[in-house]
């Protein structure tokens, strides 16, 4: 999404124009299946990426990605601090659809943002650790392109609960699209259970969400999916999918160097 060069006055009415034809393009694809969603979404955005968490949902996506032979990069945030079935289930999804899961990291590693700020931040100030290592370099390697897919539900939290399948994102200034955002999580395990999808064991062990291995631990019967994310911590998001009071107006977006190995 480009904006036309003008006054202030000229950029927000283009700016909202756009924003106009997103929510167009967002009630058109309503209860449309995710292969038709992001078919549509390569269609009108050639530059489009997927990071993946490699939750269940993510890995469905990534079989219909690789399924429908979508033109979508793929990459997943490497904290450093991920689970060793997580590392293994990467490697195994790569192998099976034959694609390459990009790593973006932070600029510092585990042990230099220690040095700097002390050991096991995550415990101390686990918003400015998720900053650091997750929220930081997904707005970097998001500067190149023109639309993100998201593999967020809208039952999963509050915050995600008014999730459109397509919408300006304010947080990172570009299109974000949710192909699963009406689904439920049966739907998800249906999906992937129907196809032979790989997914992390980690979920068959008390885990039905899994980020950082020492910020996830394993969920008890009656507690919310999210229970297990930040335990004991007024938090269940990260800071990726939180939304701005006051939206950023779109603007250009930088050029990736070089080519982009799509899933």
């Amino acid at each position: 999404m480009n904006l036309e060069k003008g006054g202030t006055k000229a950029v927000v009415e283009t700016a909202s124009t756009e924003i106009s034809e997103l929510q167009r393009l967002s009630a058109s694809l309503a209860g449309r299946a995710p292969h038709e969603i992001l078919a549509r979404a390569v269609e009108r955005f050639p530059r489009i990426t997927f990071a993946t968490g490699f939750g269940v949902e993510g890995c469905a996506l990534i079989d219909v990605i690789a399924r429908h032979n979508l033109r979508i990069h793929l990459f997943t945030l490497d904290t450093g601090l991920l689970f060793p079935e997580t590392m293994s289930l990467w490697r195994r999804l790569e192998e099976r659809y034959k694609v390459t899961i990009r790593a973006v990291r932070s600029e510092r590693s585990v042990s230099e943002q220690a040095t700097q700020f002390g050991d096991r931040l995550w415990e101390r100030a686990p918003d400015l650790c998720c900053g650091m290592r997750k929220v930081a370099p997904l707005k970097n390697e998001l500067a190149h392109f023109d639309a993100w897919v998201s593999a967020i539900r809208r039952d999963q939290t509050g915050e995600r609960s008014s999730a459109s399948v397509v919408e300006w994102d304010a947080k990172f200034a570009l299109v974000k699209v949710s192909p699963l955002a009406s689904w439920s999580s049966a739907d998800v395990w249906s999906y992937v259970r129907s196809n032979d999808v790989p997914f992390n064991p980690l979920h068959e062990r008390g885990y039905p969400s899994i980020g950082c291995m020492p910020c996830t631990s394993p969920v008890f019967p009656g507690e919310d999916p999210r229970a297990g994310r930040w335990r004991g911590l007024e938090r269940k998001e990260c800071g990726i999918h939180t939304r701005f009071e006051r939206p950023q107006l779109p603007s250009s977006r930088k050029e990736r160097p070089g080519n982009v190995r799509v899933g």
